[in-house]
C-alpha cells in the first residue's frame, strides 16, 4: 500500500510528468497549472496523489458538479503499477465523493486505452453504450 495524500498545486510539477509519460493519456491546455489550480479549488479534498517516500508515484484528478463524480486522469508510474496503487487512488476519490453525497462517479477513456479499460471494469465499472459524449468549444484554441 502507498501513502496516499491529497492533491495539492505545489504538485503539478511532479504529477505532469507522470501523465505526460503515461501512455494514451489525453493532455490538454485544459491542464495547465492555472487550469489544474482552479480546478483543484473547486473540488476541494477530492484528488490524491501516492507516494514511495517523498516521491509522487500515482496521482488521480476528481472533481463533482454535485450530483455526479469524474474520475480524470489516473496515472501509476510504470515501475509501481500492479501493486494496487490505482486501486487504491480510485477507492479514495470514491469514499471521498461519497463523504460529499455524490454515489455515481463517470470517468472517460481513451478507446485504445484498453489497460485501463480492463482495470475499470474488473473494479466493477461498466461502460455505458446508451450514451454519447459531445463536446463543444467556445474558444479559438482547439487543444484546450
Amino acid at each position: 500500500m502507498a501513502a496516499l495524500r491529497e492533491m495539492e498545486i505545489a504538485d503539478y510539477p511532479e504529477v505532469i510528468r507522470l501523465w505526460s509519460a503515461t501512455e494514451a493519456m489525453q493532455l490538454r491546455d485544459a491542464d495547465s497549472y492555472e487550469s489544474i489550480a482552479r480546478y483543484l479549488k473547486r473540488n476541494p479534498g477530492l484528488s490524491f496523489v501516492a507516494l514511495d517516500g517523498e516521491a509522487i508515484i500515482g496521482a488521480i484528478l476528481v472533481g463533482t458538479d454535485g450530483r455526479r463524480g469524474y474520475l480524470q486522469h489516473l496515472a501509476v508510474d510504470s515501475r509501481c503499477r500492479n501493486q494496487g496503487i490505482g486501486k487504491q487512488l480510485i477507492a479514495a476519490a470514491i469514499a471521498a465523493l461519497a463523504a460529499e453525497g455524490v454515489a455515481k462517479t463517470h470517468l472517460f477513456v481513451a478507446n485504445e486505452n484498453k489497460n485501463a479499460q480492463r482495470l475499470y471494469q474488473k473494479l466493477g465499472w461498466f461502460a455505458r453504450d446508451e450514451v454519447r459524449m459531445f463536446s463543444f468549444n467556445s474558444s479559438l484554441n482547439g487543444n484546450v
